[in-house]
């Protein structure tokens, strides 16, 4: 038997390798997690035979989670989303559980006893068609996220109905353990509603200001690691009140989480409740994953593929057919059915209570979890085929694909010389607001329908697409566009669009907005002519503020800022001169100026090195192929017939730079 330490040890370590491994091919955590626990488990390598203290502690992961929903639980979001929270996401909720309630009962003897070898009556029926109905909160959300599909109208129905989902969590956990109380069960569960009733009304009357209190004491202390402890004190305290109340803990995690969301505290909570939620949350998976007795799930595939395609199949249809009947179009419902056909998380915590209330046998239970989690590992796949499989499958689809790419062209027509700006965020309508003033057109693209009628209604460029999309790009005039402006701030979806820039336009100037100088390389080697990093940035802005209170000159401060971003940005090392430069005094002999120079056959440059040319104290910023612009060109790339080549220097150095690129060497 392993001591507790090697245990960690073990475990800690098969995570990790299964994490990196599993999203090298895309795949979340959370299955990387389930495997670990299927290998490392009693039914497997048994190298997890220290179970008490890892379910301990699993547990209180659980709890965690409940407690960030809490945190989430944002009453101005409910408002805004209710028709789809309280009337999509009931909807779904309950006539999935009916129908998996049904559908278990109206089995033939013969089929049930095939499906689930031990048996199961109407209470199991009931916790499994609560798992059955629950959807990954974690997997969608983290997906939604890194697709920038949160605001699609399919985004804010799938999130809608994800959150109907983690609220019934709340009910559902009182109702199975009362269901265990034999022909008396109603008197428990409605003992249960009672207690939770009362817990609820005092905890919400007389919580609030007591929090806050509470916390701004704690607060005013300013220590970062007494106010971290305040915040797992809050929350086990909250748990340890609603078990004592003969309740679930995680029902009490979830109001405390309530509780700290009403005060100013909630997002600094929130980020130090994060490392430790997520790190037992994934052993709760563990422990999930330790559950599944892969000899039975062998033995038994055939139940396991029926539990696994049956359910699937059926959220599927059963939420595209609500999402119509709520006004939904045929394109948004079936990619709201695709996206919450999966298992969920609370899923698993239901079925563990249900075998923990001997509601359902393991006989039941081991197919059922192969099943889940299987759904788990396919899920991802399935909604990278969403638009995909909505195209194909809706001809409406079709139409107002066409009708969106219609109005993206329309709306650029007129344009020419203008940018385009990928996002329509704060970023994007501060640079809008700028380039406006300047009177140099632009075109925004945006995914967040609210906004682009919001931002179209009051007179700006602003259309609904997506900038990843070549057809959009193209609409929108991405060969006739000045530059193009990138202000996502998410790496993914930035490499995504340069990669599509690349192809359509690979001599268009990108600009790209990055959150920390640690992308700047991937970016720039994605095909990016300058990144701007959001926290350098902001550092220069809060230097200069700095230097003037300190009582430095204004010309000195701004000498020092120049100086700073001409050693960071390239593109401001310099700058192409022309006929009326000479009305501007701050041009002078020795300021940088950039020349391009076309190479031909004849040039003497052709089929050297940059590093072998004499260039006079000039440096080669640029050289322009028809592959694209590269930056900063390293010493060793040799130079050919058609290069453009962009030098940087004083109007001496840059003269004498050309003489050396095009005379006779």
């Amino acid at each position: 038997m392993l001591s507790a330490l090697e245990l960690t040890l073990v475990l800690l370590s098969a995570a990790v390798i299964a994490v990196v491994a599993l999203r090298a091919v895309g795949l979340p955590p959370l299955v990387a997690y389930l495997a670990v626990g299927v290998v490392l488990g009693p039914h497997a390598a048994d190298l997890a035979a220290n179970t008490a203290a890892v379910h301990g502690l699993a547990e209180i992961g659980v709890v965690f989670l409940m407690f960030s929903l809490g945190l989430e639980f944002s009453l101005p979001k409910l408002l805004t989303l209710r028709r789809h929270v309280f009337g999509l996401g009931a909807a779904q909720v309950g006539s999935t559980l009916v129908l998996t309630v049904l559908a278990l009962l109206l089995l033939p003897a013969v089929a049930s006893k095939w499906l689930f070898p031990g048996g199961i009556d109407w209470r199991g029926a009931v916790a499994l068609g609560g798992a059955v109905a629950m959807s990954s909160t974690a997997l969608v959300i983290k997906l939604l996220s890194e697709r920038r599909e949160l605001e699609t109208e399919h985004g804010k129905r799938v999130f809608s109905v994800l959150l109907f989902q983690d609220l019934a969590v709340i009910p559902l956990l009182i109702l199975i353990p009362a269901l265990n109380s034999g022909d008396q069960w109603w008197q428990g569960m409605v003992l249960a509603v009672v207690k939770a009733t009362i817990l609820l009304v005092l905890l919400l009357r007389f919580g609030p200001p007591l929090m806050r209190r509470w916390f701004s004491m704690v607060a005013r202390q300013r220590s970062h690691e007494l106010f971290t402890l305040n915040v797992l004190l809050a929350t086990l305290l909250f748990a340890w009140l609603t078990k004592m109340a003969g309740l679930s803990m995680e029902l009490g995690a979830f109001v405390a989480g309530m509780l700290i969301a009403e005060t100013e505290f909630r997002y600094q909570v929130e980020e130090d409740i994060k490392p430790y939620r997520d790190v037992l949350l994934g052993l709760f998976f563990i422990t999930i994953g330790m559950q599944l007795n892969l000899r039975v799930v062998l033995e038994s595939w055939e139940q396991v593929l029926l539990l696994l395609t049956v359910p699937v199949i059926v959220k599927f249809f059963l939420v595209a057919g609500l999402v119509r009947g709520f006004g939904g179009t045929p394109g948004v419902a079936v990619r709201t059915g695709i996206w919450l056909a999966q298992a969920g998380e609370f899923g698993f915590v239901l079925l563990t209570q249900a075998l923990g209330a001997t509601l359902l046998g393991s006989e039941a239970v081991q197919p059922a979890l192969a099943a889940m989690l299987l759904s788990l590992m396919v899920s991802p796949l399935l909604i990278a085929q969403a638009n995909r499989i909505a195209l194909r499958t809706t001809a409406q689809e079709w139409l107002q694909r066409s009708l969106q790419i219609q109005k993206i062209a329309s709306s650029s027509l007129a344009r020419s010389k203008h940018v385009l700006i990928a996002g329509y965020g704060r970023s994007g309508q501060g640079l809008a607001h700028v380039l406006e003033a300047e009177k140099v057109p632009y075109l925004a693209l945006d995914l967040d329908s609210d906004r682009v009628h919001e931002a179209a209604a009051g007179g700006e460029s602003v259309v609904y697409g997506d900038a990843t999309r070549r057809d959009a790009l193209v609409a929108a005039g991405v060969h006739r566009a000045r530059a193009l402006v990138i202000t996502f701030g998410e790496v993914p979806d930035s490499l995504k669009l340069l990669a599509v820039v690349g192809d359509l336009a690979p001599q268009l100037p990108v600009l790209v907005r990055a959150a920390s100088e640690s992308d700047i390389e991937r970016l720039r080697a994605a095909g990016a002519t300058e990144v701007v990093p959001e926290i350098a940035e902001g550092s220069l802005m809060l230097a200069s503020h700095a230097l003037a209170l300190a009582g430095i000159p204004a010309s000195r401060v701004m000498q020092r800022l120049g100086t700073v971003r001409h050693e960071r940005y390239a593109i401001l090392r310099g700058f192409f001169h022309g006929a009326d430069d000479h009305e501007h005094e701050s041009i002078e002999q020795e300021h940088l100026h950039l020349h391009a120079v076309g190479l031909h056959a004849d040039s003497a440059a052709i089929g050297r090195a940059i590093g072998e040319i004499k260039l006079a104290g000039a440096r080669i910023t640029a050289v322009v192929r028809a592959q694209g612009r590269l930056l900063t060109p390293p010493p060793e790339l040799v130079l050919e017939v058609g290069d453009t080549v962009v030098l940087s220097g004083t109007v001496d150095q840059v003269g004498a730079a050309e003489a050396g690129l095009l005379g006779s060497g």
